[in-house]
């Protein structure tokens, strides 16, 4: 059975905590190596850039002219359609990590995606605020149930790329990615585009800090029904006319990656 780095973990931190302990006693031997060890495990769960439990991808080369504009928790039929009129125009392509329920219920709007050439990724099914402490089983079906639609969009039998909602990983997600052979990505910069208001202060913000082989995180959707972010509509011109003017090329996660 292929162990995943999460339980490899778990196992050499109980064994540490036991050898500490049979060396130096209670309650030292124990106590620093338990702090340690919630010091990690917090990291993994709540870092979304943290590789404890599973190796997980932040950015791609900085060797090259590229970006990766990620776009979270769509799609929304109020918002992305103005996203992607938005790449079309700049001919750029960007990743989507979409909901399930929301390919399904929008099922036009994600081919519409897929038929431009952007990339669909797998933000969950349900993008529920308890999906850390899902246990394995609940996390596969989760996961399976999205895949497949994306599969279906895409005429692929490729295992999409799956970012874990709200970045947040546990040992049973890092369990099933490791069946699964999942690329877990987060993000090397946040546009912040949930808690700024002004439009152009997104962008500015972002232009201001963004390097080649940033991965961008983004959103033209909700979680919440009958939610909407609406400033990426007017932040997105702003941002890609700044890309082409720093010379960087907005792709697909997989395609930066390829570099």
């Amino acid at each position: 059975m292929n162990i995943c780095r999460a339980d490899k973990f778990l196992i050499g931190s109980g064994a540490a905590l036991l050898g500490s302990g049979a060396v130096f006693g209670a309650p030292l031997g124990i106590a620093i190596p338990a702090m340690a060890f919630a010091g990690i495990m917090l990291d993994g769960i709540f870092r979304p850039g943290s590789s404890t439990f599973y190796p997980t991808i932040t950015r791609g080369s900085r060797q090259h002219p590229r970006v990766a504009l990620t776009f979270d928790d769509g799609p929304d039929p109020e918002v992305t359609p103005a996203v992607l009129d938005a790449l079309a125009t700049a001919n750029a392509r960007g990743t989507f990590f979409a909901i399930g329920r929301y390919l399904e219920r929008y099922g036009n709007l994600a081919q519409r995606i897929a038929d431009e050439h952007h990339e669909l990724g797998n933000h969950s099914w349900q993008h529920s605020y308890f999906q850390n402490f899902y246990g394995r089983s609940k996390h596969e079906a989760d996961l399976v149930r999205s895949t497949r639609i994306i599969q279906q969009l895409t005429g692929s039998d490729r295992q999409p790329l799956y970012r874990p909602p709200v970045g947040l990983k546990s040992p049973a997600l890092a369990r099933v990615a490791t069946a699964h052979k999942l690329d877990i990505v987060a993000w090397s910069l946040h546009s912040r585009d949930t808690v700024i208001r002004d439009p152009q202060r997104i962008a500015a913000q972002l232009l201001r800090r963004i390097q080649a082989g940033d991965i961008v995180l983004l959103h033209d959707g909700h979680d919440r029904e009958g939610q909407h972010r609406r400033r990426i509509v007017e932040a997105l011109p702003l941002i890609l006319r700044g890309l082409k003017e720093r010379g960087l090329e907005p792709v697909t996660v997989s395609e930066m990656l390829k570099c």
